[in-house]
């Protein structure tokens, strides 16, 4: 049996200040630095057999967080990127809304209409994440694997392995936060999600924290 392991990336400066990222980049905060290590401290005792990332640094600097003092290999795989935005990247959401009404609006409540002239939809998005993981079947058999990815790969994912509705991408639980960790087991080829968005370890962190 395969066994994948899927996290978002740590919070970064751009969540912080409501900027939409995609294939653009900011720098983890101390908090995602933090919810990061916390992660890899929580999944120190399997024996990834490697580790794949989205090549965004914010993506990155996770994986390398985690991993510290493994020597699993690492692989950067394009399909794992973000949901590209186009010229969307780096403004504020609430710029985008005032800005692109119609367009933001559907990107949030009929992710099925959501159109982009610069950057993808979700049926593109769609076709390149099944493909990631037409070839990460391919490549392991049985193990552990990790995927460091983004919130919109990971809740296409999701959504599609629950046969979910596009429509009710954003509607639906869970919701992604930073480093939260879905798992996923393949078996006889088919994919079943036994975990979902949990996020013990930050919860255990912020209550030693509030001591």
């Amino acid at each position: 049996m395969l066994t994948i392991y899927l996290t978002r990336h740590g919070e970064t400066e751009w969540n912080i200040e409501q900027k939409l990222q995609g294939w653009s980049d900011s720098p983890l905060t101390e908090k995602g630095k933090r919810n990061a290590c916390q992660l890899g401290e929580r999944l120190k005792a399997i024996a990834f057999q490697s580790v794949y990332s989205s090549p965004s640094e914010r993506s990155l600097s996770t994986a390398r967080l985690m991993m510290q003092g493994r020597t699993c290999p690492l692989v950067i795989d394009e399909d794992l990127r973000e949901i590209h935005f186009g010229d969307w990247e780096g403004q504020n959401r609430q710029v985008l809304s005032e800005n692109y009404p119609q367009a933001y609006f559907n990107f949030w409540n009929a992710p099925h209409l959501y159109t982009s002239e610069t950057g993808e939809n979700f049926f593109e998005l769609e076709q390149r994440l099944l493909a990631f993981f037409e070839k990460l079947k391919s490549r392991h058999q049985t193990g552990d694997v990790l995927v460091v990815t983004h919130t919109v790969v990971i809740k296409m994912l999701l959504a599609t392995l629950k046969k979910q509705p596009l429509e009710k991408l954003w509607s639906t639980p869970p919701f992604i936060k930073d480093t939260s960790l879905s798992v996923i087991e393949c078996v006889e080829d088919q994919l079943k999600i036994v975990l979902e968005a949990d996020i013990s370890h930050i919860q255990q962190q912020e209550q030693v924290m509030e001591r």
